[in-house]
């Protein structure tokens, strides 16, 4: 399943590929994209898991940039 999310308060670019490079890393993703310039992310993942994805990719990103929202 591919999704599209728009993020609020990403600040910097830096963490915007960080966030990315740790989204890749869990199990079940397939693709990751964080569009700093854009403010969103697209994620491609585990159709059955997605849910369990999400809240651990709203993990990630709260941990790189506590500021910054998902909105699901």
């Amino acid at each position: 399943m591919k999704k599209k999310f728009k993020m609020s308060n990403l600040d910097c670019a830096h963490c915007a590929s960080k966030m990315e490079d740790a989204i890749k890393k869990i199990d079940g993703v397939e693709d990751a994209t964080v569009s700093f310039i854009m403010q969103k992310l697209t994620l491609q993942a585990d159709d059955e898991r997605f849910d369990s994805i999400m809240k651990e990719v709203v993990s990630i990103c709260k941990r790189i940039e506590p500021d910054c929202t998902i909105e699901v």
